[in-house]
């Protein structure tokens, strides 16, 4: 607890029934072939098998800021290699 408010509960994930614990995470978005990750993200991650959701208001809040691609500019930019799988030649 921090200054006495209780945390969110985020409740038994829906994959494997583990009880979820609230951390803070890097979401990442494909977009137009671009990858854009946001840090700090407050999230349920389940510790057994790693799902994560996020509460309604903090989806809304991800789909606004990455909607605002002015925003975005300023952000740091990495070159991010992408690397295509290739079927195995016999």
């Amino acid at each position: 607890m921090k200054n006495g408010k209780r945390g969110y509960d985020y409740g038994k994930c829906h994959t494997c029934g583990e009880t979820m614990q609230a951390k803070r995470v890097k979401q990442d978005f494909w977009i137009k072939g671009k990858l854009l990750v946001v840090d700090g993200v407050p999230a349920g991650v389940c510790p057994q098998c790693g799902e994560r959701i996020v509460k309604g208001n903090i989806g809304q809040r991800l789909v606004t800021l990455i909607q605002d691609t002015a925003g975005v500019r300023w952000a740091k930019t990495v070159q991010v290699p992408v690397i295509r799988f290739a079927k195995k030649v016999a």
